[in-house]
């Protein structure tokens, strides 16, 4: 069944023609735009990521706030305002009403662009990672509103897993707790973002979008509320090998300590100091992955709007 969007959605002619013709559409967020790569990459990988969609038979529907205003779709000059404003916040929900009622911008993480979505009637979100919990959380309680969000809205959210920056095991348990299928794609092994490998084994495996379209159709007929979690390992021939990885990451773990960095700045300047100690692969990785993922989402969009009784 079509869901009509909510009203104080702005949605382009492209994304609102698509909905109300029951069409594939995949979500995007606008975080790892505005605080998760530097310019202009960050443009050119936004713009590439919606043409692989496009290419594959859905239409993206990159998400944000401009203006106070909650956009489902954006411009290209939309696009290059989010990457190059200087006053751009990061929007998670609890943050949505402070920046929509100021009339400013906000670029939505995962958990803001999940609730948004399902606002609009978008059932599949693509993402690079996810967020989750982070180390040290039994002392700090850091826990990122993703796996919140997760819990309790109806997206399937498509992503290389978590990002290696965060606690994988924990994360885990903490999405078993929620009750959030876990789905990793053709291996039975939860992938580590930049890396294939994690050392934790996937609790569920799909070998096709299809497969994991019916995993959402039955999820919600039977009235379970809440996302799934499509772990989608990177590319092998893209990959920083875990151990390699680990070392930058203690790294930067070891500056932002250092710096007293905390809360929702932890994120965005660990991926930023992540790229100088790795001397732009990691960059070059997340690139690779969320086109990847946009591959998988778009497939999933299809495959999930061929059911005419969805």
């Amino acid at each position: 069944m079509t869901r009509t969007p909510h009203p104080d959605l702005v949605l382009t002619e492209e994304v609102r023609d698509a909905l109300a013709a029951g069409r594939p559409v995949v979500a995007l967020e606008s975080t790892i735009i505005s605080h998760g790569m530097p310019y202009p990459q960050n443009v050119a990988m936004a713009t590439e990521v919606e043409d692989i969609i496009r290419a594959h038979g859905a239409v993206p529907a990159t998400i944000a706030v401009l203006g106070g205003r909650a956009r489902i779709g954006l411009t290209p000059d939309d696009l290059e305002l989010l990457a190059t404003a200087p006053d751009v916040a990061k929007a998670s929900v609890r943050d949505l009403p402070y920046v929509m009622a100021r009339g400013a911008h906000g670029a939505t993480t995962v958990a803001a662009t999940m609730r948004l979505a399902a606002l609009a009637g978008i059932r599949v979100f693509v993402t690079g990672g996810l967020g989750g919990v982070h180390r040290g959380a039994p002392q700090s309680f850091d826990i990122s509103a993703d796996l919140v969000e997760l819990a309790q809205t109806d997206v399937a959210v498509v992503s290389a897993g978590v990002k290696s920056i965060l606690d994988i095991g924990l994360t885990l348990e903490h999405l078993e707790t929620g009750g959030v299928p876990v789905i990793a794609y053709g291996t039975d092994e939860f992938p580590a973002f930049f890396s294939r490998s994690s050392g934790f084994a996937a609790p569920m495996r799909a070998d096709s979008a299809e497969e994991i379209a019916a995993m959402m159709r039955v999820k919600w007929d039977l009235g379970i509320a809440g996302g799934l979690n499509i772990a989608n390992p990177i590319p092998e021939a893209d990959e920083i090998p875990v151990a390699e990885m680990d070392v930058v990451i203690d790294q930067a773990l070891a500056d932002m300590r250092a710096l007293g960095i905390t809360g929702k700045e932890t994120t965005p300047y660990l991926l930023g100091r992540i790229v100088e100690i790795s001397g732009g692969a990691s960059l070059k990785a997340n690139i690779a992955l969320v086109k990847n993922n946009a591959r998988l989402g778009a497939a999933i969009a299809l495959a999930y709007a061929a059911d005419p009784a969805r």
